[in-house]
């Protein structure tokens, strides 16, 4: 699965945001009709969205749309839309149960991937089964909503706090159990960049590789410091090649003069480097 570093919340009723989602350097544009849209903005949100998807070349970022929950007034008027233009993907609020996200397939059309906000309790503990069809690509981590539905206060948002950890880490695991790519959670503070990079910075050494973005300043950082390393890239081909070389002669554990024992492990987790399946 590519790399996807940043993804940048637009607004969907913003007409100025949605003409420049063609200039992101996101990875991926999340095009909002959730959050912070109004009940009268929405349907003029909608069509906003979906006007500007239509004129969209292909030179634009990754595009999902997040819409409302799937039981609101208004989710299925705005899958039925987006059906028509075909973003690539949909991203689904408030996500529980696998009924929940069976429901969404039934939904969405054919074409469109799903992307899926986990941000409950239940959607925390269920994620490791959320990968059973494959047009289901991409988690995000919605962690306010997540400490609201798991009763906890706002205030333990602290990169030292280990319930924090806790949350990410299996946040992390559940996904990547299910083959899912997870996007960690939005930074609120824009003005802040120290902090958010600090976030970056945990969050890649915990092994988290995308970070959701609410400005272009953070979107530059986030692409900056979970950029893939190209001496890193090196080394894994090396020992790609090598070890085939090597298994094809018999061999599946020997002494490289550059990097020391290389055996079947490290070769599997070169091919991870590489985006390779094992």
């Amino acid at each position: 699965m590519q790399n996807y570093k940043s993804a940048l919340m637009v607004n969907g009723f913003n007409e100025k945001h949605l003409t420049k989602l063609e200039s992101l350097t996101a990875d991926i544009a999340v095009i909002n009709l959730e959050d912070g849209i109004s009940a009268e903005q929405k349907p003029i949100a909608l069509e906003r969205t979906a006007n500007a998807i239509e004129k969209l070349s292909t030179k634009a970022p990754l595009i999902t749309v997040r819409i409302n929950e799937l039981d609101s007034p208004t989710a299925k008027n705005e899958i039925k839309r987006l059906n028509i233009v075909k973003p690539d993907a949909i991203r689904v609020p408030k996500i529980r149960t696998i009924d929940d996200v069976k429901t969404a397939l039934g939904q969405i059309d054919e074409s469109i991937n799903i992307h899926l906000s986990i941000e409950t309790a239940e959607a925390l503990e269920n994620l490791s089964q959320f990968g059973f069809d494959k047009r289901i690509k991409i988690v995000y981590l919605g962690i306010l909503d997540m400490l609201e539905s798991l009763g906890l206060p706002q205030s333990l948002l602290k990169i030292d706090n280990p319930t924090i950890e806790y949350i990410m880490s299996k946040f992390l695991v559940s996904a990547r159990t299910a083959g899912l790519y997870p996007v960690s959670f939005v930074y609120q503070d824009f003005r802040d960049e120290d902090g958010f990079r600090a976030w970056c910075e945990k969050e890649k050494s915990m092994g988290l590789n995308g970070k959701g973005c609410i400005s272009p300043s953070q979107v530059a950082i986030t692409n900056e410091i979970f950029a893939i390393d190209e001496g890193e890239i090196a080394k894994a081909k090396y020992i790609v090649e090598i070890f085939e070389k090597m298994q094809n002669e018999g061999t599946t554990g020997f002494v490289d003069k550059q990097y020391g024992f290389i055996d079947e492990p490290i070769y599997k987790g070169a091919k991870v480097i590489l985006g390779i399946k094992t």
